[in-house]
């Protein structure tokens, strides 16, 4: 069940088919705890509202969600922080329906990107494989230090991201995530990053990951959700 309205005014969340069920589960959760609305965005297609499911676990979608608000009709600044959901959503969040050589990405959730980007004091928020968002213009991650789930740090690099490893591990770096020198605070899950457990199963480490994320919000004391002010890139 998504999360009701909560007075300190409302998380932004960017959702597509095929996310992440335990981030949405947790999502739902946590920030209405910390008095916080949850609100869903996509790209509507023309339609009143749009239902997406999970990406199944062991053969089992867990979860689904009804969507009624259009990416095009908000903007970054109605929120206070805006989330990019993991697994498969962002992918398909950055498909264009017209494709013009040279012309950077224009799908609807990619130039949403970009207004957050450009707006003062927002928080922003990325988890498991949610840069490939970013990916789809790489002027939107290009010198930006970030971590990443491991089957997309190829993705990531060669959009000029610089991934941080945790060198004695030989894996993308967990600690200080939320320290982007550039403002991006960015998250990995699913035992790689820091993470021994990487044989438990993927929810549970999904579960650990967003729990983290929780945790780094309430140690940072910001008034808003915890994460890193993007606004100025040195």
């Amino acid at each position: 069940m998504v999360a009701i309205t909560a007075a300190k005014g409302k998380i932004g969340v960017l959702i597509e088919d095929h996310y992440d069920p335990t981030e949405f589960e947790m999502f739902n959760e946590y920030f209405p705890q910390q008095g916080y609305e949850v609100e869903y965005v996509t790209h509507l297609w023309g339609n009143p509202s749009v239902t997406y499911w999970a990406n199944p676990e062991d053969g089992v979608i867990k979860n689904q969600v009804k969507v009624t608000v259009e990416v095009n009709s908000v903007k970054p600044s109605d929120y206070k922080a805006v989330l990019f959901i993991g697994a498969y959503a962002m992918d398909r969040s950055r498909y264009q329906e017209h494709v013009t050589k040279g012309q950077a990405n224009q799908a609807p959730a990619v130039n949403f990107l970009r207004a957050a980007l450009r707006t003062k004091g927002l928080k922003i928020g990325t988890i498991c494989h949610s840069l490939w968002l970013f990916c789809a213009d790489p002027s939107l991650i290009k010198g930006r230090k970030v971590t990443c789930a491991h089957n997309i740090i190829c993705d990531v690099e060669n959009a000029g991201g610089e991934v941080v490893y945790d060198e004695k591990k030989k894996q993308v770096r967990d600690r200080d995530r939320w320290r982007s020198h550039l403002g991006l605070a960015s998250q990995g899950h699913q035992g790689v990053h820091g993470d021994d457990r990487s044989g438990d199963r993927e929810g549970l480490v999904a579960a650990r990951g967003i729990r983290r994320v929780a945790g780094s919000m309430r140690q940072l004391g910001m008034t808003a959700v915890g994460l890193t002010d993007h606004s100025s890139r040195k």
